[in-house]
């Protein structure tokens, strides 16, 4: 599990396409205190460590996650946010994130508003009904907060230190972006999809 604070922007330094994908990312994560088999969010997707060095870890992609994700148009060069599990103790700074993402957003616009930017982001129909204003959304791993919703087309700021911190600095209309709804959002909407027994 994970609360959508980025603490390390990655690097993708190698991808290994093939049925599964194997993934090479820089970190700054000290490695040596994180386990093969730990659980790292990598732009909102939850990823095992199979491999490591000093300042980097490789992970699989699988067939279903690369058909859910954008992880399927990573390059060499292409920054990811970083986020290790939770450990029981923990400061929980976002919302419950499970690094299951639903489906990817594109970014329909991305303008200044004071010091902050509002992006606006176009979801897919199936996901748009369980985004709603002031609830919580993880858009590649980053916890933000739902400012308006207009059909399947909602809005999020960006505060100077998320800008600099993350992908969102560099990330301009266009590009697709890793969307996971709010976990109790997805249960709810199960719920009201399922027939009463």
């Amino acid at each position: 599990m994970f609360s959508g604070i980025i603490t390390d922007l990655g690097t993708v330094r190698r991808v290994d396409p093939g049925r599964d994908a194997r993934l090479v990312i820089a970190t700054h994560f000290p490695m040596a205190e994180v386990a093969i088999g730990a659980s790292i969010a990598c732009s909102g997707v939850c990823l095992t460590v199979i491999e490591k060095g000093a300042d980097w870890f490789a992970a699989t992609a699988s067939a279903e996650t690369m058909a859910r994700t954008t992880i399927g148009a990573w390059r060499p060069g292409m920054q990811v946010n970083l986020e290790r599990a939770l450990r029981l103790g923990d400061e929980f700074g976002g919302h419950i994130v499970l690094g299951h993402v639903d489906g990817t957003a594109e970014i329909v616009e991305r303008r200044p508003e004071g010091d902050s930017v509002r992006f606006r982001f176009r979801a897919p129909a199936p996901l748009a009904r369980s985004i709603a204003p002031k609830g919580s959304v993880a858009l590649d791993g980053v916890s933000l907060t739902v400012n308006e919703v207009e059909g399947a087309v909602f809005g999020v700021n960006i505060i100077p230190h998320t800008q600099s911190c993350t992908s969102f600095g560099t990330a301009r209309p266009g590009d697709r972006v890793n969307l996971e709804i709010d976990v109790l959002a997805r249960y709810v909407a199960r719920l009201l999809e399922s027939p009463s027994p």
